[in-house]
């Protein structure tokens, strides 16, 4: 679930509060959200997530309303006009079929949500499974006998080498689409809490950092500082693990460069091959943030997760 976040950080706020969660459990032609897509609605009225990108929430959000005053959880199946699709950005119309359920003991309890908390914390896959008769859900070892089953994969990580401006925007970007971004610079004048908010901050040596950090296929590495002393270190160190995504920001001569660099430092070509120089996406970028922006593109591909 790349959208769990927002849920989990509305579930934190609203612990103390009735609410209902809305899930989307099928869907058929051009459904406007994934399977597994949630919704998450306040006794109060307030929703987080989404369930149709639009199309039906204002039905859902009615739905959970009688859920939270006590109904037993609800399935519907709602169809996405082509009208509707147009909307919201669709080619033609589907439909999606959504499960009501309330949070608590007879419903998604809360503690759920602190597993797919943990699991992400730790770097484990959590999986819910749901009855879709009862409505209720449990912590699941496995898909046997599960008429749903949801599952939470960890985070995808971005690793910026690099404390560079176009380190800043590319980590901004990565936080919005749930890639948790961890930068890493040795130099301290950089790697400063002010110009990166919010975000990890490792001031080791990257070849160090990245072997600490341990980069799995959900992971990638991208070299911005443009110092072989901090990017080849670090582009070794990725290339050693099962990195999904290993990437070095740089003109093709300059990437020729660097491959005969590493070759020289014992790298055979097939290795080296896993890097993509230049990073990113080809879209005719100029400045920081539209770089940036192409780099983004290119590990969101490159990560992109199987649908289930």
């Amino acid at each position: 679930m790349s959208d769990i976040e927002p849920i989990l950080r509305a579930a934190r706020e609203w612990r103390d509060a009735p609410m209902a969660l809305a899930t989307v459990i099928s869907t058929w032609g051009s459904a406007p959200r994934p399977r597994g897509s949630h919704m998450l609605v306040h006794a109060d009225g307030r929703l987080e997530g989404s369930v149709s990108g639009g199309c039906i929430e204002g039905e859902v959000l009615a739905l959970a309303g009688e859920v939270i005053a006590g109904a037993p959880a609800q399935r519907r199946i709602y169809g996405v006009s082509n009208d509707m699709a147009w909307e919201v950005g669709l080619p033609c119309g589907g439909e999606i079929e959504v499960l009501v359920q309330p949070v608590g003991a007879r419903g998604f309890a809360p503690a759920l949500f602190d597993a797919i908390e943990a699991g992400r914390e730790d770097g484990r896959a959590v999986a819910v499974a749901t009855d879709l008769d009862s409505g209720r859900s449990w912590a699941a070892e496995s898909d046997a006998d599960a008429p749903f089953l949801n599952l939470y994969a960890p985070p995808r990580r971005l690793f910026i080498i690099g404390a560079v401006q176009i380190a800043q925007a590319l980590a901004a970007i990565a936080q919005t689409i749930d890639i948790l971004p961890v930068v890493i610079d040795p130099r301290a004048r950089f790697l400063t809490a002010e110009r990166f908010p919010g975000v990890t901050l490792d001031d080791r040596w990257p070849d160090e950092a990245i072997a600490a950090w341990k980069p799995d296929a959900a992971s990638a590495v991208v070299t911005l500082s443009h110092d072989p002393k901090i990017d080849d270190p670090a582009l070794i160190a990725a290339l050693a693990a099962p990195t999904g995504y290993v990437a070095a920001l740089g003109s093709r001569r300059s990437h020729e460069k660097r491959r005969e660099r590493l070759a020289a430092e014992g790298l055979d070509a097939a290795t080296i091959d896993r890097i993509e120089g230049p990073a990113g996406v080809d879209i005719g970028a100029m400045g920081a943030a539209e770089i940036a922006l192409s780099v983004a593109a290119g590990l969101v591909k490159a990560l992109a997760r199987p649908k289930r």
